[in-house]
């Protein structure tokens, strides 16, 4: 049966037994004063008084059906009102089964929208809209991605491809230098597909975790970047404090990595300078990676999070990455659950703030 019928059921089995609770209300407690036998009352003067003396007997001849025919009707409207009633009532959920089956289908833009008081079914179309608009995006999301891996992955390979063919050609080339491109293409490639990997395991939130101190991983981070750092002449300064939090810390790691790496690279061509530093909030532990740099804008900032998304032009430099290192940063956060924020500098740069659930030192041990 429908849930239809069954709300029309339901509504007609209770008001037939309301109905009938009343109309034994009515026997029990008006019948049963009537008598059973005539009476006759003596009037002052002496003779019976004129009229007419109902007995139970033949109230109860007249009483049985009406009350039958009171139960029909009410059995009658009962199942006409119900259907009707339940038919009004679940209205907006035949919206949402709409709406669901069209996404079903593939049409992730369509929205319920449900007009009315905000009550049960109308939270629930409000959080369908939701979901429907987040996995929009997300799927949006997905088909850039999966573009710009495609474009950035075709690239080296073409790259590879042309070198190939120009030494086929050309017997005399130069074979060392050949094979330095080459190498140099390919291990852009590498990285390109460790990263990817990356990406989709910290999407995946399948790692196990324990407690991790924050700021050793900085102290980590910055002794293995200290080289890259000394060759751009960027000064890197760290403080804080003990920061406990939860997690995978080999996650963890590579985001405390990329964001002082990306903190080095983007930076001033001499005489840069990084700030990395822990605090502890009451509920939450921050890590703050701030640089010195060109001047950003608020709308670029928000975009750089993105994958393949670069502060300045889409050049390749040595140590300039595959523009997936904030986007690896903001997936790790968010399967933490922490959060990202991306400010400008006034005086040119960008601080960026990982704020991640803490945990109390009693905990940790």
């Amino acid at each position: 049966m429908s849930v239809r019928l069954k709300l029309t059921l339901s509504y007609t089995g209770f008001l037939m037994i309301a109905g009938a609770l009343l109309l034994a209300a009515v026997w029990v407690f008006l019948l049963r004063y009537v008598p059973e036998r005539a009476l006759i009352v003596p009037g002052s003067t002496g003779t019976p008084t004129h009229g007419v003396f109902p007995i139970r007997s033949n109230l109860l001849r007249v009483f049985a059906p009406r009350a039958a025919a009171v139960l029909a009707f009410l059995l009658v409207l009962g199942l006409v009102g119900g259907w009707i009633l339940a038919g009004r009532i679940l209205a907006p959920l035949t919206r949402i089964t709409d709406a669901t089956r069209m996404a079903t289908n593939g049409s992730l833009s369509h929205r319920i929208r449900l007009p009315g008081r905000k009550d049960e079914f109308r939270e629930l179309a409000d959080a369908f809209d939701t979901m429907l608009a987040r996995l929009e995006a997300h799927v949006a999301e997905q088909r850039r991605f999966a573009a710009n891996a495609s474009h950035e992955l075709r690239t080296p390979l073409a790259i590879s491809k042309a070198l190939l063919d120009v030494a086929r050609t050309d017997p005399n080339h130069d074979t060392g230098e050949l094979i330095d491109r080459l190498h140099a293409v390919n291990t852009r490639a590498i990285n390109l597909t460790e990263a990817l990997l990356l990406l989709s395991h910290a999407n995946e939130r399948s790692f196990t975790r324990e407690p991790v101190d924050l700021s050793l991983l900085v102290e980590e981070a910055t002794e293995t970047l200290l080289p890259l750092a000394e060759k751009h002449g960027v000064t890197i300064e760290t403080s804080g404090d003990i920061t406990p939090t939860t997690g995978s810390q080999a996650l963890l790691l590579q985001l405390t990595t990329n964001l002082v790496h990306n903190a080095i690279v983007h930076n001033l061509p001499e005489q840069g300078t990084v700030w990395v530093t822990t605090s502890v909030r009451p509920r939450t532990v921050v890590l703050t990676v701030e640089n010195t740099g060109e001047k950003l804008a608020p709308e670029l900032a928000s975009t750089l999070t993105e994958p393949f998304q670069r502060g300045s032009e889409r050049i390749h430099t040595d140590h300039a990455g595959v523009g997936l290192g904030l986007a690896i940063v903001k997936t790790i956060t968010h399967a933490h659950g922490g959060t990202l924020t991306l400010t400008p500098r006034s005086a040119g740069g960008i601080r960026i703030t990982v704020e991640l659930p803490a945990i109390s030192p009693h905990t940790e041990r």
